[in-house]
């Protein structure tokens, strides 16, 4: 009788007659779902509107946003392991049936105003469903592109840099027609039909299977080794032990720390800076938010050709200059060119999320990378904590320290010098970053 955690495609044979180009597919329907929790800052207003006396905990982001991204971390950590023993379908199925379910309840709790459901719903259930939906795909497609890992991967994460795009859209005309209780049930309803759909397509490649050549034959590696590259696969337990896990963890905090700081006060920046409108502030958010999904392709692709520490070097680099530049921009007025400096940012916050599995298949193997990724997203739990705290809380300090009607332009330099700060470290951590060579590594 086989293992129940074995999903494999029946054959060789059968899975040559598959293509392997349905599996980003299926993990693009999954994250461009489980995506939206970028983009419910959309539901904060109508959420506040209707819990204008429940305690601090339970008004926006602290109801939904900030516990999802927490239960995020810790599910795909604890729930990595079971992930590869059942494999991606099993697992995405439960991602969208804890996902739907979540925003069903939720929507239930603002429709009965249960502020303590609420939180259940979108923020521990629906939490655990993106952290289970995350992980899902990402063995399997570097499994499918042992050829292309960085692109593969790339093409699914930047579906959850997308879904916060699709969100916006979909749950303001959904609030306009039914109020926000029904759309949160509505969008509810939706993604799990989606993720539903998504997971059936997921599968394993066979043992020992390889992509097909142009013509047939079986594809080999390239005969240029690259240093960086295992040819063994360690297990999660083993990954954990070493010490490039804790650098490849310490170098995906620092980014996102720095991007998830900028995007948790994007709009006050603007305006404060600036002096835009809020309307002319969320239009610019939103814009640049297709930077984040986009940059996941671009960057992951991107590594399959200069190498991944390469490319968090060129993160790390390139930002610590434009977050110490921007305070010059905005004293300057240089609206444009701050807008630029601001999508590049972006576009690195997303690809280093794109960019990271590649990354670890490359030290740890392809086999436990979905385990190995759920331990290693704890540092976006801490992130989303973090990032957000430096900005508001210094730049909160530099406001009410200023003069009555003085201009706010400067109340956010010295955050940025301190993110700046930051990506420096990581940029050291990334010099750091070397391959398991023996045995040693992992003792």
């Amino acid at each position: 009788m086989a293992a129940p955690h074995v999903q494999t495609t029946s054959s060789p044979q059968t899975a040559r007659s598959f293509n392997r180009w349905l599996i980003p597919v299926g993990a693009v329907a999954v994250h461009i779902c489980i995506g939206s929790v970028y983009g419910w800052s959309t539901l904060n207003r109508p959420i506040q509107s209707l819990f204008p006396n429940a305690p601090f905990l339970f008004h926006p982001p602290y109801i939904n946003y900030t516990p999802a991204l927490v239960l995020l971390g810790l599910s795909a950590a604890f729930g990595g392991p079971w992930v590869e023993r059942r494999g991606p379908r099993v697992a995405a199925i439960a991602a969208a049936l804890f996902f739907g379910t979540g925003l069903l309840l939720g929507g239930i709790g603002l429709a009965a105003q249960l502020p303590w459901l609420v939180f259940l719903g979108m923020g521990v259930i629906a939490g655990i469903g993106c952290g289970l939906g995350y992980i899902a795909p990402v063995s399997t497609l570097v499994k499918w592109f042992p050829d292309r890992r960085g692109m593969a991967t790339g093409m699914a994460i930047m579906g959850f840099g997308g879904g916060a795009f699709l969100f916006s859209y979909l749950s303001v005309k959904l609030m306009d027609l039914m109020g926000v209780a029904k759309a949160v049930m509505a969008l509810g309803a939706f993604y799990a039909v989606l993720m539903l759909a998504g997971a059936f397509i997921l599968r394993r490649p066979p043992q020992g299977w390889k992509p097909a050549g142009l013509k047939a034959a079986s594809w080999t590696p390239a005969v240029r080794v690259n240093k960086m590259i295992t040819h063994r696969s360690i297990n999660r337990n083993d990954a954990v032990s070493t010490l490039q896990f804790y650098l490849l963890w310490g170098i995906l905090f620092i980014n996102v720390t720095a991007g998830i700081g900028i995007l948790s006060q994007a709009s006050p920046m603007i305006q404060d800076m600036f002096l835009k409108t809020p309307v002319q502030a969320a239009s610019i958010v939103a814009f640049i938010s297709v930077f984040n999904a986009g940059g996941r392709f671009l960057w992951a692709s991107a590594s399959d050709f200069i190498g991944r520490r390469n490319t968090y070097t060129t993160f790390f680099i390139v930002q610590v200059a434009l977050f110490l530049l921007i305070p010059t921009l905005a004293s300057q007025g240089s609206w444009t060119v701050f807008l630029m400096c601001l999508a590049v940012v972006y576009t690195m916050y997303g690809g280093g999320f794109a960019t990271i599995p590649a990354f670890l298949a490359d030290i740890f193997g392809p086999e436990n990378v979905g385990a190995i990724h759920g331990a290693l997203l704890t540092a976006w739990s801490a992130a989303a904590v973090v990032g957000p705290v430096i900005i508001t809380e210094l730049s909160s300090r530099a406001r009410a320290a200023l003069a009555p009607g003085a201009s706010k332009v400067h109340i956010y330099n010295q955050p940025l010098q301190v993110l700046a700060a930051m990506l420096a470290v990581g940029f050291v951590l990334t010099l750091l970053v070397r391959p398991l060579r023996s045995a040693a590594d992992l003792e």
